[in-house]
């Protein structure tokens, strides 16, 4: 069985920074000490001077795979996954087709125990007449359900209530909601489009998709929620308003309703869609500093409990079209641990809080198995970040398929060096190991 120790870091675990060894036996943690003496047989590896954090967990991604393949695949963005610190991520169901069958979520998992380098979990997801396939899934294999409550097209969109009472009441584990009101965003289309025409500035998306679209879907949510009592993950909140749908007095164990931001939402506002336009264009919109300011203060006081990406690849050519036909979403994997260590730079979070957010909260928000924190026994899934290791962001070093990020020409003062997923170095000072695969996730539920 291979052997790792992990000498001098600073280990950054459940609220604590303390320099110390860890040793990796096999794809387990198997000791953390002061001082751990190294054995013949193990690898070991100095990180003097650098951050030891548990790997990132991504509860939203979009691979594209199957069916939209040109823009990215599981093995594409799971390799930009783990040279960002990322070693699980979560990924949602708007593939070609649908995923709202057994069978086809099957398929995905089969995708990936062979080519994903990170490990991994798929949404099944709700459409308006698959309830009864939906009640089939194994919930302790299987990360949740994922509805779109808005942004959507085709049985993908569930917005009716009748539909949506029976999956709230039903459904026996964890919902996550795109939430957006489909006929507010209708509405404020159509009045855009008839004043600015197929021109239309990107810098109207936000008032497009606009607070009340996101407030009325998010709230009618919730609303739900404490109607049936159903476990409710409201993905990546875009509005101040929203933020105080969320509670921060009881500990997340104990909450049935919790909240993700996403890394756009955090470091962009309405003023760089002159700088970078349709490379922002997101669903929900980016909206103002405003917006952006809560969200982080609600991440800071237990609100928002995840920090997530929404990677959703498309391609140069795609997103270089005008407003109405250029799609939403963009790369952001492979920069996510990255950018929030640049707020800790600014001294905006702790470190603690960015492991906490990352690692910590999504494996008990989704009661993942033995994963998410540095403990004894538990998957080692460890990163290694040099906070003083600066590097720009170029078309040379992006490893998402799609080949472009709204990163490009920043610089990151910080470095992830090395990256184990399950015991694996899958990933060492830029340079990737496909020796071994990631593993399916597991639920304690």
């Amino acid at each position: 069985m291979n052997s790792t120790l992990i000498t001098n870091a600073k280990i950054v675990n459940e609220g604590k920074v303390f320099e110390g060894d860890v040793l990796i036996q096999g794809n387990r943690i198997e000791k953390i000490g002061s001082s751990i003496n190294a054995k013949a047989d193990d690898h070991v590896v100095d990180a003097k001077g650098s951050f030891l954090v548990p790997g990132a967990i991504d509860d939203q991604v979009h691979f594209r795979e199957p069916g939209l393949t040109h823009k990215a695949t599981i093995y594409s963005e799971s390799r930009a996954a783990v040279a960002g610190g990322v070693t699980s991520f979560m990924e949602m169901p708007n593939t070609v087709p649908p995923v709202f069958t057994q069978a086809l979520l099957a398929d995905k998992y089969q995708i990936a125990s062979r080519t994903s380098l990170a490990n991994y979990s798929f949404f099944m997801g709700a459409s308006n007449d698959n309830l009864d396939e939906v009640l089939r899934t194994d919930v302790t294999k299987v990360c949740g359900l994922k509805i779109f409550m808005g942004s959507s097209t085709g049985n993908l969109l569930v917005d009716d209530g009748k539909i949506l009472e029976g999956f709230f009441s039903k459904f026996p584990s964890l919902i996550a909601t795109h939430c957006e009101d489909e006929a507010t965003i209708l509405k404020n289309t159509a009045e855009f489009k008839e004043r600015y025409g197929e021109n239309m500035p990107v810098k109207y998306h936000p008032l497009i998709r606009s607070e009340e679209a996101c407030y009325k879907s998010s709230s009618f949510a919730v609303g739900l929620a404490k109607k049936f009592g159903t476990r409710l993950h409201i993905l990546h909140i875009s509005t101040s308003k929203e933020t105080n749908l969320f509670d921060n007095t009881l500990p997340l164990e104990k909450k049935k309703i919790t909240a993700e931001a996403c890394i756009h939402h955090l470091w962009f506002n309405d003023s760089d869609y002159e700088r970078l336009g349709m490379f922002i264009k997101w669903n929900p919109a980016i909206k103002k500093t405003s917006d952006q300011q809560e969200i982080f203060k609600a991440l800071l006081d237990n609100r928002i409990d995840v920090i997530a990406t929404d990677h959703a690849p498309h391609t140069l050519e795609e997103k270089q079209n005008r407003y109405f036909k250029a799609p939403s979403g963009g790369p952001l994997i492979q920069h996510s641990l990255v950018a929030m260590m640049e707020f800790y730079h600014q001294k905006k979070i702790s470190v603690e809080t960015i492991a906490q957010k990352m690692a910590h909260n999504p494996a008990i928000l989704f009661q993942i198995k033995d994963r998410g924190f540095i403990r004894e026994g538990y998957f080692a899934d460890l990163v290694l970040i040099n906070s003083d290791k600066p590097w720009q962001v170029e078309k040379s070093n992006i490893l998402a398929k799609c080949g472009w990020s709204p990163f490009e020409g920043n610089t990151f003062q910080s470095s992830v060096t090395h990256t184990w997923v399950s015991g694996h170095l899958a990933f060492a000072e830029g340079k990737i190991n496909e020796y071994k695969k990631g593993e399916r996730l597991i639920f304690s539920r």
